[in-house]
Protein backbone atom coordinates (compact mmCIF):
# COMPACT_ATOMS: atom_id res chain seq x y z
CA UNK A 1 0.00 0.00 0.00
CA UNK A 2 1.14 3.77 -0.66
CA UNK A 3 1.24 6.15 2.32
CA UNK A 4 -1.67 7.68 1.41
CA UNK A 5 -3.53 3.56 0.99
CA UNK A 6 -4.74 4.48 -2.19
CA UNK A 7 -4.86 1.75 -4.54
CA UNK A 8 -4.20 2.91 -7.61
CA UNK A 9 -3.68 1.07 -11.43
CA UNK A 10 -2.94 2.71 -14.49
CA UNK A 11 -4.56 1.75 -17.71
CA UNK A 12 -4.39 1.90 -21.41
CA UNK A 13 -7.71 2.43 -22.35
CA UNK A 14 -8.96 0.76 -25.44
CA UNK A 15 -8.25 2.10 -29.13
CA UNK A 16 -7.10 5.35 -27.63
CA UNK A 17 -4.03 7.22 -29.27
CA UNK A 18 -2.46 3.78 -30.36
CA UNK A 19 0.09 5.39 -32.75
CA UNK A 20 0.99 7.75 -30.06
CA UNK A 21 1.40 5.15 -27.38
CA UNK A 22 3.77 2.42 -29.98
CA UNK A 23 5.82 5.35 -32.02
CA UNK A 24 9.35 5.56 -30.74
CA UNK A 25 11.21 8.56 -30.29
CA UNK A 26 12.64 9.61 -33.60
CA UNK A 27 15.67 11.13 -34.23
CA UNK A 28 17.40 11.65 -37.98
CA UNK A 29 14.70 8.46 -39.07
CA UNK A 30 16.52 6.10 -36.68
CA UNK A 31 14.75 4.92 -32.96
CA UNK A 32 17.06 6.51 -30.08
CA UNK A 33 16.71 3.71 -27.56
CA UNK A 34 18.16 1.06 -30.23
CA UNK A 35 17.48 -2.88 -29.51
CA UNK A 36 21.57 -2.98 -29.20
CA UNK A 37 21.99 -0.43 -26.61
CA UNK A 38 18.85 -0.98 -24.67
CA UNK A 39 20.17 -4.97 -24.22
CA UNK A 40 23.62 -3.63 -23.25
CA UNK A 41 21.79 -1.48 -20.68
CA UNK A 42 19.97 -4.57 -19.17
CA UNK A 43 23.46 -6.06 -19.19
CA UNK A 44 25.12 -3.65 -17.52
CA UNK A 45 22.20 -3.58 -14.76
CA UNK A 46 21.35 -7.19 -14.68
CA UNK A 47 25.02 -7.32 -13.13
CA UNK A 48 25.49 -4.40 -11.17
CA UNK A 49 21.50 -4.77 -10.05
CA UNK A 50 20.95 -1.17 -10.25
CA UNK A 51 18.82 0.65 -12.86
CA UNK A 52 20.64 2.84 -15.40
CA UNK A 53 19.75 6.38 -15.63
CA UNK A 54 17.93 7.17 -18.90
CA UNK A 55 20.25 10.11 -20.95
CA UNK A 56 17.23 11.81 -22.04
CA UNK A 57 14.31 11.72 -19.44
CA UNK A 58 11.38 10.26 -19.87
CA UNK A 59 11.33 8.39 -23.72
CA UNK A 60 7.60 9.01 -24.74
CA UNK A 61 5.72 12.38 -24.52
CA UNK A 62 2.50 10.66 -24.54
CA UNK A 63 2.04 9.41 -21.12
CA UNK A 64 -0.71 7.39 -20.86
CA UNK A 65 0.18 5.53 -17.80
CA UNK A 66 1.35 6.75 -14.31
CA UNK A 67 1.58 5.31 -10.96
CA UNK A 68 2.97 6.99 -7.83
CA UNK A 69 4.53 4.03 -5.19
CA UNK A 70 5.99 6.65 -2.28
CA UNK A 71 8.03 9.01 -3.63
CA UNK A 72 8.60 6.51 -6.81
CA UNK A 73 6.41 7.58 -9.69
CA UNK A 74 6.62 5.25 -13.09
CA UNK A 75 5.56 6.77 -15.98
CA UNK A 76 4.76 4.93 -19.67
CA UNK A 77 4.56 3.29 -21.92
CA UNK A 78 8.32 2.42 -21.09
CA UNK A 79 8.18 2.13 -17.18
CA UNK A 80 10.69 4.71 -16.88
CA UNK A 81 10.87 5.52 -12.79
CA UNK A 82 12.23 8.89 -11.00
CA UNK A 83 13.11 9.09 -6.91
CA UNK A 84 13.13 12.24 -6.91
CA UNK A 85 10.16 14.34 -8.36
CA UNK A 86 11.55 13.94 -11.95
CA UNK A 87 15.24 15.27 -11.46
CA UNK A 88 16.51 12.02 -12.83
CA UNK A 89 14.96 8.87 -15.03
CA UNK A 90 15.72 5.61 -14.69
CA UNK A 91 15.05 2.29 -17.01
CA UNK A 92 13.66 -0.57 -15.39
CA UNK A 93 16.26 -4.01 -15.34
CA UNK A 94 14.21 -5.66 -17.84
CA UNK A 95 14.82 -6.76 -21.72
CA UNK A 96 11.61 -7.73 -22.53
CA UNK A 97 10.48 -4.09 -23.13
CA UNK A 98 13.24 -1.81 -24.68
CA UNK A 99 14.25 -2.82 -28.10
CA UNK A 100 10.77 -4.58 -28.80
CA UNK A 101 7.30 -3.44 -30.17
CA UNK A 102 6.08 -4.00 -26.67
CA UNK A 103 4.94 -1.07 -24.27
CA UNK A 104 3.24 -0.63 -21.27
CA UNK A 105 -0.71 -1.17 -21.50
CA UNK A 106 -1.61 -1.52 -17.22
CA UNK A 107 0.31 -1.68 -13.66
CA UNK A 108 -0.11 -2.15 -9.92
CA UNK A 109 1.81 -2.33 -7.15
CA UNK A 110 0.80 -3.65 -3.51
CA UNK A 111 4.23 -3.96 -1.74
CA UNK A 112 7.52 -5.21 -3.16
CA UNK A 113 4.95 -6.54 -6.41
CA UNK A 114 4.77 -5.08 -9.33
CA UNK A 115 2.85 -5.59 -12.32
CA UNK A 116 3.04 -4.31 -15.47
CA UNK A 117 0.86 -5.38 -18.28
CA UNK A 118 2.58 -5.59 -21.60
CA UNK A 119 0.69 -4.85 -24.94
CA UNK A 120 1.52 -4.03 -28.86
CA UNK A 121 -0.69 -3.31 -31.69
CA UNK A 122 -0.35 -6.14 -34.53
CA UNK A 123 -0.61 -4.76 -38.26
CA UNK A 124 0.27 -8.20 -39.68
CA UNK A 125 -3.31 -8.65 -41.08
CA UNK A 126 -3.40 -5.59 -42.21
CA UNK A 127 -5.59 -3.91 -39.43
CA UNK A 128 -4.09 -2.65 -36.38
CA UNK A 129 -5.27 -4.72 -33.51
CA UNK A 130 -4.18 -4.41 -30.12
CA UNK A 131 -2.68 -7.62 -28.69
CA UNK A 132 -1.09 -9.29 -25.49
CA UNK A 133 2.41 -8.97 -25.26
CA UNK A 134 2.99 -11.18 -21.84
CA UNK A 135 3.35 -8.85 -18.15
CA UNK A 136 6.72 -8.11 -16.71
CA UNK A 137 6.42 -8.82 -12.53
CA UNK A 138 8.79 -7.82 -9.83
CA UNK A 139 8.89 -9.02 -6.40
CA UNK A 140 11.86 -7.13 -4.98
CA UNK A 141 9.97 -3.86 -5.30
CA UNK A 142 11.41 -3.32 -9.27
CA UNK A 143 14.89 -3.95 -8.25
CA UNK A 144 14.44 -6.98 -10.98
CA UNK A 145 11.66 -8.00 -13.64
CA UNK A 146 10.48 -11.33 -14.24
CA UNK A 147 8.52 -12.24 -17.99
CA UNK A 148 5.61 -13.65 -17.81
CA UNK A 149 3.33 -14.98 -20.88
CA UNK A 150 -0.23 -13.80 -22.17
CA UNK A 151 -2.92 -14.70 -20.29
CA UNK A 152 -4.13 -16.78 -23.10
CA UNK A 153 -5.94 -20.59 -23.07
CA UNK A 154 -4.99 -24.36 -24.33
CA UNK A 155 -7.03 -25.29 -27.44
CA UNK A 156 -8.04 -28.11 -25.28
CA UNK A 157 -9.57 -25.64 -22.32
CA UNK A 158 -13.23 -25.66 -23.90
CA UNK A 159 -14.95 -26.07 -20.83
CA UNK A 160 -14.93 -24.11 -17.70
CA UNK A 161 -16.34 -25.35 -13.93
CA UNK A 162 -18.44 -22.92 -11.96
CA UNK A 163 -19.74 -24.53 -8.47
CA UNK A 164 -22.24 -27.19 -9.75
CA UNK A 165 -22.11 -26.76 -13.49
CA UNK A 166 -19.80 -27.18 -15.91
CA UNK A 167 -19.85 -24.63 -18.99
CA UNK A 168 -19.33 -24.71 -22.36
CA UNK A 169 -15.74 -22.27 -22.92
CA UNK A 170 -14.39 -20.58 -25.99
CA UNK A 171 -10.37 -21.37 -25.90
CA UNK A 172 -8.37 -17.73 -26.38
CA UNK A 173 -5.24 -18.98 -27.67
CA UNK A 174 -3.98 -16.30 -29.68
CA UNK A 175 -2.57 -12.86 -28.08
CA UNK A 176 -4.54 -10.69 -30.95
CA UNK A 177 -7.11 -8.55 -28.96
CA UNK A 178 -6.61 -9.63 -25.59
CA UNK A 179 -4.07 -6.69 -24.54
CA UNK A 180 -3.85 -6.36 -20.50
CA UNK A 181 -5.96 -3.23 -20.61
CA UNK A 182 -6.25 -3.43 -16.60
CA UNK A 183 -4.22 -5.08 -13.83
CA UNK A 184 -4.94 -5.19 -10.26
CA UNK A 185 -3.35 -6.81 -6.68
CA UNK A 186 -6.09 -7.99 -4.07
CA UNK A 187 -3.91 -6.16 -1.37
CA UNK A 188 -5.70 -9.07 1.34
CA UNK A 189 -3.91 -12.12 -0.29
CA UNK A 190 -1.87 -10.50 -3.36
CA UNK A 191 -3.83 -12.27 -6.00
CA UNK A 192 -3.69 -10.22 -9.73
CA UNK A 193 -6.18 -9.52 -11.49
CA UNK A 194 -6.06 -8.66 -15.57
CA UNK A 195 -9.11 -7.30 -17.80
CA UNK A 196 -7.91 -8.19 -20.87
CA UNK A 197 -10.97 -7.80 -23.34
CA UNK A 198 -11.36 -10.98 -25.73
CA UNK A 199 -10.10 -13.13 -22.87
CA UNK A 200 -12.10 -11.23 -20.50
CA UNK A 201 -11.46 -11.43 -16.68
CA UNK A 202 -8.90 -13.53 -15.14
CA UNK A 203 -7.03 -14.01 -12.34
CA UNK A 204 -2.54 -15.41 -11.22
CA UNK A 205 -2.50 -16.67 -7.39
CA UNK A 206 1.29 -17.53 -8.32
CA UNK A 207 2.64 -14.00 -9.33
CA UNK A 208 1.33 -14.54 -12.84
CA UNK A 209 2.85 -17.57 -13.93
CA UNK A 210 -0.30 -18.80 -14.30
CA UNK A 211 -3.97 -17.35 -14.75
CA UNK A 212 -7.33 -18.95 -14.92
CA UNK A 213 -10.24 -17.51 -15.90
CA UNK A 214 -13.26 -15.54 -13.79
CA UNK A 215 -16.51 -16.24 -14.55
CA UNK A 216 -18.54 -13.67 -14.95
CA UNK A 217 -22.70 -12.72 -15.62
CA UNK A 218 -23.51 -13.69 -19.35
CA UNK A 219 -25.06 -10.85 -21.10
CA UNK A 220 -29.05 -12.46 -20.04
CA UNK A 221 -28.29 -12.84 -16.18
CA UNK A 222 -27.85 -10.45 -13.72
CA UNK A 223 -26.50 -12.71 -10.80
CA UNK A 224 -24.78 -15.96 -10.42
CA UNK A 225 -23.40 -18.10 -7.62
CA UNK A 226 -21.97 -21.23 -6.96
CA UNK A 227 -24.54 -23.66 -6.01
CA UNK A 228 -26.88 -22.08 -9.10
CA UNK A 229 -27.00 -24.64 -12.23
CA UNK A 230 -26.09 -23.02 -15.39
CA UNK A 231 -25.61 -24.03 -19.02
CA UNK A 232 -24.30 -20.43 -20.72
CA UNK A 233 -21.06 -20.44 -22.84
CA UNK A 234 -18.21 -18.25 -21.27
CA UNK A 235 -16.76 -16.52 -24.56
CA UNK A 236 -16.08 -12.90 -25.80
CA UNK A 237 -19.30 -11.60 -28.03
CA UNK A 238 -18.73 -12.53 -32.01
CA UNK A 239 -21.70 -11.74 -33.66
CA UNK A 240 -24.77 -13.30 -32.12
CA UNK A 241 -22.36 -15.95 -29.98
CA UNK A 242 -20.66 -15.17 -26.71
CA UNK A 243 -21.49 -12.03 -24.20
CA UNK A 244 -20.52 -8.23 -24.18
CA UNK A 245 -19.80 -8.83 -20.26
CA UNK A 246 -17.09 -11.34 -20.93
CA UNK A 247 -15.14 -8.88 -22.06
CA UNK A 248 -12.86 -7.15 -19.79
CA UNK A 249 -12.18 -3.56 -19.93
CA UNK A 250 -11.35 -2.97 -15.93
CA UNK A 251 -11.00 -4.62 -12.73
CA UNK A 252 -10.32 -2.93 -8.98
CA UNK A 253 -9.97 -4.86 -5.52
CA UNK A 254 -10.73 -2.28 -3.02
CA UNK A 255 -8.88 -1.96 0.73
CA UNK A 256 -11.99 -4.16 2.09
CA UNK A 257 -11.49 -7.02 -0.90
CA UNK A 258 -14.16 -6.20 -2.95
CA UNK A 259 -14.12 -6.68 -6.35
CA UNK A 260 -15.33 -4.69 -9.31
CA UNK A 261 -15.07 -5.82 -12.99
CA UNK A 262 -15.73 -3.57 -16.17
CA UNK A 263 -16.54 -4.81 -19.40
CA UNK A 264 -18.49 -4.04 -22.41
CA UNK A 265 -21.88 -5.28 -21.12
CA UNK A 266 -21.94 -3.57 -18.08
CA UNK A 267 -20.12 -3.78 -14.19
CA UNK A 268 -20.16 -6.44 -12.04
CA UNK A 269 -19.67 -6.72 -8.00
CA UNK A 270 -17.76 -9.52 -5.91
CA UNK A 271 -18.23 -9.46 -2.24
CA UNK A 272 -16.78 -13.40 -2.26
CA UNK A 273 -13.50 -13.17 -3.63
CA UNK A 274 -14.37 -13.39 -7.14
CA UNK A 275 -16.85 -16.63 -7.24
CA UNK A 276 -20.50 -14.20 -7.04
CA UNK A 277 -21.13 -11.88 -9.00
CA UNK A 278 -24.01 -9.19 -9.54
CA UNK A 279 -23.73 -7.03 -12.22
CA UNK A 280 -25.33 -3.61 -13.06
CA UNK A 281 -26.09 -2.28 -16.16
CA UNK A 282 -27.07 1.19 -17.33
CA UNK A 283 -30.96 1.78 -17.67
CA UNK A 284 -31.36 5.36 -19.31
CA UNK A 285 -32.21 7.28 -16.07
CA UNK A 286 -30.18 9.30 -13.89
CA UNK A 287 -30.06 6.57 -11.13
CA UNK A 288 -28.04 3.81 -13.04
CA UNK A 289 -25.09 3.63 -14.50
CA UNK A 290 -24.56 6.57 -17.66
CA UNK A 291 -22.63 3.39 -19.67
CA UNK A 292 -22.27 -0.11 -20.08
CA UNK A 293 -18.60 -0.11 -21.55
CA UNK A 294 -16.86 0.73 -17.96
CA UNK A 295 -13.09 1.38 -19.23
CA UNK A 296 -11.89 2.87 -15.80
CA UNK A 297 -12.96 2.34 -11.87
CA UNK A 298 -10.69 3.52 -8.96
CA UNK A 299 -11.39 3.67 -5.49
CA UNK A 300 -11.52 7.04 -3.95
CA UNK A 301 -10.62 6.16 0.34
CA UNK A 302 -12.85 8.02 2.19
CA UNK A 303 -12.01 6.98 5.94
CA UNK A 304 -13.45 3.12 6.51
CA UNK A 305 -15.36 2.84 3.45
CA UNK A 306 -14.73 5.41 0.54
CA UNK A 307 -16.21 5.94 -2.93
CA UNK A 308 -15.66 3.74 -6.66
CA UNK A 309 -16.11 6.00 -9.48
CA UNK A 310 -15.98 4.81 -13.28
CA UNK A 311 -15.92 6.06 -16.68
CA UNK A 312 -18.59 5.06 -19.07
CA UNK A 313 -17.42 5.56 -22.97
CA UNK A 314 -20.51 5.97 -25.53
CA UNK A 315 -21.12 2.60 -26.83
CA UNK A 316 -22.88 3.59 -29.75
CA UNK A 317 -19.94 4.16 -31.91
CA UNK A 318 -18.87 0.27 -31.81
CA UNK A 319 -22.28 -0.96 -31.55
CA UNK A 320 -23.88 -3.12 -28.92
CA UNK A 321 -24.26 -1.73 -25.28
CA UNK A 322 -26.10 1.28 -24.17
CA UNK A 323 -25.02 5.04 -22.80
CA UNK A 324 -22.97 7.49 -23.31
CA UNK A 325 -19.25 9.18 -22.21
CA UNK A 326 -19.48 9.80 -18.56
CA UNK A 327 -18.65 9.69 -14.90
CA UNK A 328 -20.88 6.95 -12.51
CA UNK A 329 -19.95 7.47 -8.83
CA UNK A 330 -21.38 5.30 -5.80
CA UNK A 331 -20.92 5.79 -2.21
CA UNK A 332 -22.25 2.93 -0.72
CA UNK A 333 -21.31 -0.72 -2.71
CA UNK A 334 -23.25 -0.31 -5.55
CA UNK A 335 -26.55 0.26 -3.88
CA UNK A 336 -27.38 3.73 -5.49
CA UNK A 337 -25.30 4.98 -8.47
CA UNK A 338 -24.82 8.84 -9.31
CA UNK A 339 -23.98 10.24 -12.78
CA UNK A 340 -21.84 13.35 -13.70
CA UNK A 341 -19.30 14.70 -16.01
CA UNK A 342 -21.76 13.84 -19.11
CA UNK A 343 -21.11 13.84 -22.73
CA UNK A 344 -17.02 13.77 -21.16
CA UNK A 345 -14.67 11.32 -22.77
CA UNK A 346 -12.96 10.42 -19.72
CA UNK A 347 -9.79 8.11 -18.69
CA UNK A 348 -8.28 8.12 -15.01
CA UNK A 349 -9.30 9.59 -11.81
CA UNK A 350 -6.88 10.22 -8.98
CA UNK A 351 -7.85 11.88 -5.42
CA UNK A 352 -6.92 13.83 -2.29
CA UNK A 353 -8.87 13.53 0.66
CA UNK A 354 -12.12 14.54 -0.80
CA UNK A 355 -10.68 15.91 -4.13
CA UNK A 356 -11.34 14.12 -7.07
CA UNK A 357 -9.07 14.78 -10.04
CA UNK A 358 -10.71 13.35 -13.11
CA UNK A 359 -8.19 13.03 -16.60
CA UNK A 360 -10.43 13.55 -20.03
CA UNK A 361 -10.36 14.73 -23.55
CA UNK A 362 -11.47 18.40 -22.24
CA UNK A 363 -8.65 18.52 -19.98
CA UNK A 364 -8.14 17.93 -16.26
CA UNK A 365 -11.16 18.12 -14.05
CA UNK A 366 -11.20 18.26 -10.24
CA UNK A 367 -14.36 18.75 -7.87
CA UNK A 368 -14.25 19.20 -3.99
CA UNK A 369 -18.03 18.09 -3.82
CA UNK A 370 -17.92 14.51 -4.69
CA UNK A 371 -18.85 15.62 -8.28
CA UNK A 372 -21.79 17.91 -7.88
CA UNK A 373 -19.79 20.76 -9.59
CA UNK A 374 -16.14 20.81 -12.11
CA UNK A 375 -13.50 23.19 -12.58
CA UNK A 376 -11.12 22.28 -15.54
CA UNK A 377 -7.75 23.03 -16.26
CA UNK A 378 -7.02 23.09 -19.57
CA UNK A 379 -3.79 25.32 -20.25
CA UNK A 380 -0.57 24.12 -18.97
CA UNK A 381 2.30 25.89 -19.00
CA UNK A 382 5.90 25.09 -17.49
CA UNK A 383 6.38 27.70 -14.18
CA UNK A 384 10.28 28.33 -14.68
CA UNK A 385 10.33 28.59 -18.62
CA UNK A 386 6.23 29.92 -19.78
CA UNK A 387 7.22 29.14 -23.23
CA UNK A 388 7.31 25.71 -22.69
CA UNK A 389 3.39 24.62 -22.38
CA UNK A 390 1.11 21.89 -24.03
CA UNK A 391 -0.40 21.84 -26.91
CA UNK A 392 -3.80 23.33 -26.76
CA UNK A 393 -5.10 20.06 -28.53
CA UNK A 394 -3.31 17.79 -25.90
CA UNK A 395 -5.21 14.91 -24.63
CA UNK A 396 -5.37 14.45 -20.62
CA UNK A 397 -4.89 10.61 -20.34
CA UNK A 398 -3.72 9.74 -16.43
CA UNK A 399 -3.33 11.72 -13.07
CA UNK A 400 -2.24 10.50 -9.80
CA UNK A 401 -1.70 12.13 -6.62
CA UNK A 402 0.06 11.55 -3.53
CA UNK A 403 2.16 13.21 -0.84
CA UNK A 404 1.05 16.71 -1.88
CA UNK A 405 2.53 15.96 -5.36
CA UNK A 406 0.12 16.10 -8.56
CA UNK A 407 1.30 14.52 -11.43
CA UNK A 408 -0.97 14.34 -15.01
CA UNK A 409 0.28 12.23 -18.01
CA UNK A 410 -1.02 13.96 -21.17
CA UNK A 411 -0.19 13.24 -25.08
CA UNK A 412 2.20 16.05 -25.22
CA UNK A 413 3.98 15.55 -22.02
CA UNK A 414 4.58 14.82 -18.79
CA UNK A 415 3.44 17.57 -15.76
CA UNK A 416 4.52 17.68 -11.67
CA UNK A 417 2.43 20.39 -9.52
CA UNK A 418 3.32 20.88 -6.12
CA UNK A 419 0.56 23.31 -5.33
CA UNK A 420 -2.91 21.53 -6.24
CA UNK A 421 -2.19 22.27 -10.10
CA UNK A 422 -2.01 26.20 -9.48
CA UNK A 423 1.27 26.17 -11.62
CA UNK A 424 3.55 23.12 -13.37
CA UNK A 425 6.53 21.11 -14.00
CA UNK A 426 6.86 19.65 -17.73
CA UNK A 427 8.69 17.04 -18.62
CA UNK A 428 9.58 15.77 -21.84
CA UNK A 429 12.07 13.95 -23.95
CA UNK A 430 14.96 15.63 -23.85
CA UNK A 431 17.58 14.48 -26.06
CA UNK A 432 20.71 16.72 -25.94
CA UNK A 433 22.00 18.83 -28.21
CA UNK A 434 26.09 18.16 -28.78
CA UNK A 435 26.22 15.41 -25.90
CA UNK A 436 29.64 15.61 -24.52
CA UNK A 437 30.38 11.72 -24.73
CA UNK A 438 27.85 11.09 -28.27
CA UNK A 439 26.87 7.72 -28.27
CA UNK A 440 24.55 4.97 -30.59
CA UNK A 441 21.45 6.50 -28.01
CA UNK A 442 22.79 9.95 -28.14
CA UNK A 443 24.21 10.74 -30.94
CA UNK A 444 25.91 14.15 -31.61
CA UNK A 445 23.80 16.88 -33.76
CA UNK A 446 22.92 20.11 -33.03
CA UNK A 447 19.09 20.22 -33.78
CA UNK A 448 16.13 17.91 -34.34
CA UNK A 449 12.63 17.67 -34.84
CA UNK A 450 10.27 15.08 -33.15
CA UNK A 451 8.23 13.34 -33.25
CA UNK A 452 9.66 12.25 -36.34
CA UNK A 453 8.07 10.69 -38.58
CA UNK A 454 5.19 13.78 -38.16
CA UNK A 455 1.56 13.00 -38.59
CA UNK A 456 -0.40 16.49 -38.93
CA UNK A 457 -3.54 15.17 -38.09
CA UNK A 458 -2.10 12.93 -35.13
CA UNK A 459 0.44 14.78 -33.85
CA UNK A 460 -0.72 18.08 -34.32
CA UNK A 461 2.49 19.87 -33.92
CA UNK A 462 6.29 18.84 -34.64
CA UNK A 463 8.91 20.49 -32.19
CA UNK A 464 12.63 21.27 -33.75
CA UNK A 465 14.96 22.01 -30.98
CA UNK A 466 18.15 23.69 -31.14
CA UNK A 467 20.08 26.00 -29.01
CA UNK A 468 20.00 29.17 -30.24
CA UNK A 469 23.03 30.57 -27.62
CA UNK A 470 23.07 34.38 -27.44
CA UNK A 471 19.84 36.31 -27.88
CA UNK A 472 18.62 37.07 -31.61
CA UNK A 473 15.81 37.19 -34.04
CA UNK A 474 14.59 33.73 -35.07
CA UNK A 475 13.43 33.03 -38.62
CA UNK A 476 12.15 29.15 -39.45
CA UNK A 477 11.98 27.62 -42.96
CA UNK A 478 10.45 24.52 -44.16
CA UNK A 479 11.21 23.51 -47.73
CA UNK A 480 9.78 20.52 -49.88
CA UNK A 481 12.05 17.41 -51.47
CA UNK A 482 13.10 19.61 -54.09
CA UNK A 483 13.89 22.84 -52.37
CA UNK A 484 10.89 24.85 -52.68
CA UNK A 485 9.95 26.74 -49.87
CA UNK A 486 6.69 25.54 -48.27
CA UNK A 487 6.52 27.66 -45.11
CA UNK A 488 8.71 30.34 -43.53
CA UNK A 489 7.60 32.34 -40.08
CA UNK A 490 9.41 34.85 -37.17
CA UNK A 491 9.84 33.26 -33.75
CA UNK A 492 10.41 36.06 -32.24
CA UNK A 493 14.14 36.21 -29.92
CA UNK A 494 15.60 33.43 -28.97
CA UNK A 495 18.79 32.69 -26.89
CA UNK A 496 19.75 28.89 -25.03
CA UNK A 497 18.03 25.60 -25.31
CA UNK A 498 14.93 26.54 -27.76
CA UNK A 499 12.50 24.86 -29.54
CA UNK A 500 9.41 26.16 -32.22
CA UNK A 501 6.58 24.73 -33.41
CA UNK A 502 5.19 23.55 -37.54
CA UNK A 503 1.54 22.48 -37.69
CA UNK A 504 2.00 20.89 -41.00
CA UNK A 505 0.79 23.46 -43.41
CA UNK A 506 1.95 25.39 -45.76
CA UNK A 507 1.73 29.44 -46.09
CA UNK A 508 -1.94 29.30 -47.54
CA UNK A 509 -2.62 27.17 -44.65
CA UNK A 510 -3.35 23.63 -46.31
CA UNK A 511 -2.26 20.69 -44.94
CA UNK A 512 1.30 19.35 -46.86
CA UNK A 513 1.30 16.21 -48.58
CA UNK A 514 3.45 13.17 -47.42
CA UNK A 515 6.79 12.99 -47.73
CA UNK A 516 10.61 14.17 -47.04
CA UNK A 517 10.62 17.92 -45.32
CA UNK A 518 13.73 20.23 -44.61
CA UNK A 519 13.80 22.72 -42.10
CA UNK A 520 16.28 25.68 -41.34
CA UNK A 521 16.32 27.77 -38.54
CA UNK A 522 18.38 30.98 -38.67
CA UNK A 523 18.96 32.79 -35.58
CA UNK A 524 21.88 35.38 -36.04
CA UNK A 525 24.47 34.30 -38.17
CA UNK A 526 24.20 30.54 -36.91
CA UNK A 527 21.86 27.99 -38.83
CA UNK A 528 20.28 24.67 -38.03
CA UNK A 529 18.99 22.09 -40.28
CA UNK A 530 17.50 18.81 -40.53
CA UNK A 531 14.74 16.82 -41.96
CA UNK A 532 11.24 16.09 -41.04
CA UNK A 533 9.15 13.26 -42.58
CA UNK A 534 5.58 13.59 -43.00
CA UNK A 535 3.25 10.19 -42.73
CA UNK A 536 -0.33 10.87 -42.42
Amino acid sequence: MTSTQQRKRRKCVPSVRVATLIRGVILAGVLIFTAGASRSAAARQASSGEPDLSPYGILSNSVANLHLDGSTVWVGPFLNHSFDEGLTWYLPVTDSLFGTTNRLFSMDIDGDLIVAGLGRADASGGESVQTAAGFLVSEDGGRTFGYRYPQLDSPEADTETYGNSVLPALPVIVPQQSPPFDVAVDPTNGTIYVAGWASGLRRSSDAGRSWSRVVLPPDNLDHIAPDGSYSFSVEPRRGSNGSLNHMGFSVLVERSGRIWAGTAGGLNRSEDGGISWTKFKADGTSNSLTGDWIISIEEQPLGATGAVWMATWNTSESGGGTGQFGVTVTEDGGQTFRQTLLGERVYDFAFDGARVYVAGDGGLFHSDDGGRSWNSIQQFRDRLDPSRRLREDSDVFSVEHANGRLWVGTSDGLLLSRDNGLTWSLFRVDVPLRPDQPSTAVPSVDTYAYPNPFSPGGDGRIRIKFDAGTSDAATVRVFDFGMNRVRDWRAGYLSGASEVEWDGRDDRGIQVANGTYFYEVQVGSSRFRGKILVIE
